[in-house]
């Protein structure tokens, strides 16, 4: 949803003009000092944000096939090299299916 900030800008200084009006002596002086021009926004990111931002900048660089390892399967399986261990296979598919399960919890 789009928010107009130019709205709440003069919302925020016609409350200030109000302010003002109503102060007397001292309070006045303080009002007015206090409501210079008005102070930009700021953004502070975390430490943990930048490292994600880093993370994803390295992982946007990677390609998404390590073609040197393809390559290198493919050799395997046209020497007949490749063997597959069906133990480690079924472990992976476990493991693969219970993080589809947790991940549909969500």
């Amino acid at each position: 949803m789009a928010m107009d900030i130019n709205k709440l800008n003069t919302a925020t200084n016609a409350q200030m003009r109000s302010t003002q009006a109503k102060s007397t002596g001292a309070d006045t002086a303080q009002v007015a000092k206090n409501s210079g021009a008005p102070k930009g926004d700021s953004v502070v990111i975390t430490p943990q944000a930048q490292q994600l931002q880093g993370v994803q900048t390295k992982m946007a660089s990677l390609p998404e096939v390590d073609s040197k390892k393809v390559a290198e399967i493919k050799q395997a399986i046209i020497e007949g090299r490749y063997k597959v261990d069906p133990e480690k296979l079924a472990v992976n598919i476990a493991g693969f299916e219970s993080e589809l399960s947790e991940l549909n919890k969500e």
